[in-house]
């Protein structure tokens, strides 16, 4: 309930420099007062001050922590309540012997997960599409989907949404006088102002969804299987591509038996690499294990890298295994360059065109820079769309923008066929509603509920 204070620990469980305690609410200035010692008492402080003190137990008097409080003030805070943010030292047991102590105090309790940031949407600070993107800040995986998500948290996407629910208030507001006052109504006028409208706002849908495909990679990442024989170097790919060793990487086929992840970012493309046992005919249960892992995480993946050892000829398990994936997202990947060649590739371009094949060597790392440049022209055509655009990276609101296009284009053809204009009504303001459930005007009160449920507890 919004009347309760709540706090919860802000920062993650560890060692750290420091520790911070988030609580809000009407009583959490009063509450941690009573606790905090320093030379100015904190109801008495002023908003957006911090101030240098103890944490006392009252009712030992005993010091638990030394700490610096922050105070901010409603309306002026993330939640638009009271706020106090406790710094602490950034051990486990002087966070939790802090917030133990909050937690006896009679008006505070534990926050649930993302109820700060649900108290921001619900006090009307940010919408639906602001708080969803908060997660995204959090879970960005490169410079890019944090900037995507910055201007998102920012109120970018919003004010697009807003502006087109606006141009549809308008159409609704013209129908309704023409339904209340039809004698005043040239009908072919009323036609056409409607599907001017409806032909305006569906553009501007599809300029938003224009960067759906690249803005829902650049939040999720691209799910890339690393597939291919034992002993071709796949794991030596995915450990070039993670600068690091990750992957145990021998002389011995089969060393890898089970599904390795790794996130990596190339050209600010997030990928999660699934380096796979290599897929061959075994006798060896664990191994047979492996190649069965490995053959469904192929069909799991966006993107699937196929290896070949390209100072060998090709061996029937890679002729069938390249007859499986034609028409996939492959890139074939003609490894070990550094050595003698004997691959024909005119051979692997019967199966793949010329330019979903790259040569490298994943010891050398020669050739890393064109498979980066391959994956940036399979998913986005060589580059990013330009920096000024307001990516749409979130599934639910790309599935309410093609609902909404969908209403208008029904609500256009129903003004081509001269049906009357309350019909055309129903589908406009269901466009409208569509378009309020990305920003949270229209939103059932259950997916408010599970959004906000995907959140750490202390945001």
């Amino acid at each position: 309930m919004l009347s309760d204070t709540i706090a919860a620990i802000s920062t993650a469980v560890g060692e750290s420099g420091i520790a911070v305690i988030r609580v809000s609410g009407p009583e959490a200035i009063a509450e941690v007062g009573r606790l905090f010692r320093s030379k100015i008492a904190l109801p008495e402080a002023e908003s957006h001050t911090v101030h240098y003190g103890f944490i006392i137990d009252p009712e030992t008097g005993e010091k638990l922590e030394e700490v610096l409080v922050s105070l901010f003030r409603a309306p002026r805070s993330f939640t638009t309540e009271d706020v106090v943010e406790i710094s602490t030292h950034g051990g486990i047991i002087s966070v939790k012997r802090v917030m133990d102590l909050l937690l006896q105090q009679r008006d505070i309790r534990l926050a649930e997960p993302g109820e700060f940031t649900k108290r921001a949407f619900l006090n009307g600070r940010i919408d639906l599409s602001q708080a969803e993107a908060v997660i995204d800040l959090i879970r960005s995986k490169s410079d890019r989907a944090f900037s995507v998500a910055l201007k998102q948290v920012e109120g970018d996407l919003s004010r697009k949404i807003n502006t087109l629910r606006h141009s549809l208030v308008e159409t609704l507001a013209h129908i309704e006088v023409n339904i209340d006052y039809p004698e005043h109504d040239v009908e072919s006028m009323t036609t056409e102002f409607i599907k001017n409208k409806c032909t305006e706002v569906t553009e501007g849908i599809e300029t938003l969804l224009k960067t759906a495909n690249q803005g829902k990679i650049l939040r999720e990442g691209i799910t890339t299987a690393i597939v291919g024989r034992p002993n071709v170097g796949k794991s030596s790919l995915l450990n070039a591509l993670a600068r690091e060793n990750k992957a145990i990487v021998t002389d011995i086929p089969g060393t890898t038996r089970d599904v390795i992840e790794e996130y990596v970012t190339i050209n600010n493309i997030p990928l999660k690499l699934l380096d796979t046992a290599g897929i061959r005919e075994t006798m060896d249960v664990v191994e047979r294990i492996g190649v069965e892992r490995s053959k469904a995480a192929v069909l799991e993946a966006d993107l699937i890298l196929l290896v070949l050892n390209s100072s060998e000829q090709l061996h029937e398990d890679e002729i069938k295994l390249m007859e499986q994936l034609s028409g996939r997202p492959t890139l074939v990947l003609l490894n070990k360059i550094d050595l003698p060649q004997q691959l024909d590739r005119g051979k692997v371009a019967l199966y793949f065109p010329e330019n979903a094949i790259v040569e490298l060597s994943a010891k050398t790392q020669e050739g890393l820079d064109h498979l980066e440049d391959a994956i940036s022209q399979l998913f986005f055509g060589g580059k990013l769309e330009s920096g000024d655009l307001t990516y749409v990276s979130n599934v639910r609101h790309i599935a309410l923008l093609k609902k909404a296009k969908q209403s208008l284009a029904e609500a256009y053809d129903a003004a081509d066929s001269g049906i009357p204009i309350d019909i055309m009504q129903i589908d406009v303001r269901l466009a409208w509603e569509q378009l309020g459930e990305v920003i949270g005007d229209s939103a059932p009160d259950a997916l408010i509920d599970q959004i906000f449920s995907q959140f750490c507890l202390g945001k």
